[in-house]
């Protein structure tokens, strides 16, 4: 009997220290970790991803990229890499320079091996074991980015058919970068493109997380037609925080030629529950997706509907994007192009009780013309729609806008609430935006606010 007991009492524990191990932040070399299904930074901050992924491989003169999405708030680029076996290497020097641009601009990097895309079914992609050889002969610059970059194992690795080894191949990529000393945080993509219609890494995740020694492992589903309902997309996101495992979204689109995908709805149920997400993607989409770009010709002056969307919009990117904590201790930088912010605050008009106030910023410059933000604050109660006025000293004017209904009338602009950001709590605040065209001075006019 008392044999019999001791065996109990040990196997007893030894499922307790399991499951401690699966809630316990994994101790990666002073990197990311995972912990209870969300993503800490170094310094034990959580992290949730807001941003958007790039297409590096295969537009790499564009650098200035990543400048222009921390300009625009974002806090994490995913960055398209290739192996080599479709498309031109990412050289380790290329690599280790993307991971420097990530840092000098202040930007988490999410880096993925693209040539696994559809891998089963799309001819010439690779298995996830050839990817691991990639990320194996990149070791010498991925040491030491623990804090920095995240390694996205392979781009939807398997289509619609022969994906049944999902689960046991990622098991065992993840095994071979941890043996080989990668202890970065590792992503995962779901197979059928990306979209996880058959559940395989849904149904599969926990035994993929637990074949991670160091427990640090992301899942990423990626959301395009399959996803065109809120019930869809609560369920397949609440199912990983039900469970305990981290889940991002890792790409999504606004409108996809397989069907309407729920922005919306991915974005709120997102913000609400503190699930990471990247939009797909920048710039440069061909094939008959181009209106996935969120940036017209790679140029952040000239957003389109859904970049506007992403960026400016309900839930968007500069409503609800923090920057990892691990950036505090290094100097900021100014993004190329852009002045500096004021020194002095921006004029505002206080508000009486029940009123607002409104700050005006300018975010981004360069010759000709500029980026402007306006920040709308409730005062001490609670209001349902606001009004904003200023008058240009200098000539400026306005030639595109989001989040707002502007008009103009010689120097003075009018700016009103739209729709969904006119209701806010008392203390509570929204942003609009506009592009702008100024010569010789771009001074910050006085704004006013008043409840409509």
């Amino acid at each position: 009997m008392k044999t019999r007991l001791s065996a109990v009492a040990a196997a007893l524990l030894a499922l307790l220290v399991a499951v401690l191990a699966f809630g316990q932040p994994a101790h990666a070399a002073a990197g990311f970790s995972v912990a209870n299904g969300r993503l800490y930074d170094a310094n034990g901050t959580e992290f949730v991803m807001r941003g958007v992924n790039h297409a590096h491989t295969w537009y790499p003169q564009q650098t200035s990229s990543f400048a222009d999405v921390k300009a625009l708030g974002a806090n994490t680029v995913r960055v398209v890499l290739s192996s080599g076996d479709r498309w031109t290497r990412n050289t380790n020097a290329d690599v280790a320079n993307v991971i420097s641009t990530c840092k000098g601009n202040r930007l988490i990097c999410v880096l993925e091996v693209h040539d696994t895309t559809g891998y089963g079914e799309q001819s010439g992609a690779i298995t996830l074991d050839r990817a691991v050889d990639y990320w194996l002969s990149l070791a010498d610059v991925l040491a030491g980015q623990e804090r920095f970059v995240i390694v996205n194992i392979g781009n939807e690795p398997y289509g619609n058919q022969n994906y049944a080894s999902w689960a046991t191949d990622n098991a065992n990529a993840i095994k071979r970068l941890r043996a080989g000393g990668l202890t970065h945080t590792i992503m995962v993509d779901a197979p059928n493109w990306g979209q996880d219609w058959s559940f395989t890494m849904r149904d599969n995740a926990a035994s993929v997380f637990a074949a991670d020694p160091a427990r640090n492992t992301v899942f990423s589903i990626h959301m395009y037609g399959v996803f065109d309902t809120a019930a869809e997309i609560s369920d397949y996101l609440g199912r990983f925080r039900s469970a305990g495992l981290p889940i991002v979204v890792g790409e999504f689109g606004f409108n996809h030629s397989d069907g309407d995908p729920d922005e919306d709805t991915i974005l709120a149920y997102s913000q609400a529950n503190g699930i990471g997400w990247l939009g797909w993607s920048w710039s440069g989409n061909g094939g008959g997706v181009e209106y996935l770009d969120l940036a017209t010709s790679f140029n952040p002056a000239n957003l389109t509907t859904w970049g506007q969307r992403l960026f400016n919009g309900a839930n968007g990117i500069r409503q609800t994007a923090r920057e990892a904590s691990v950036f505090s201790s290094l100097p900021p930088t100014t993004p190329p192009h852009t002045t500096p912010p004021p020194t002095t605050p921006p004029p505002t008009t206080p508000p009486p009780a029940g009123g607002c106030t409104a700050t005006y910023t300018v975010t981004g410059q360069w010759q000709g013309g500029f980026q402007g933000e306006v920040r709308v604050t409730a005062g001490s109660a609670a209001i349902t729609g606001w009004t904003t006025r200023w008058t240009f000293a200098n000539g400026q004017s306005v030639s595109q806008t989001w989040s707002a209904t502007v008009t103009s009338s010689g120097a003075t602009v009018t700016a009103r609430n739209v729709d969904y950001n006119g209701r806010l709590a008392a203390g509570g605040s929204t942003s609009f935006g506009f592009i702008g065209g100024w010569t010789g001075t771009n001074s910050l006019p006085a704004v006013s606010c008043t409840v409509s």
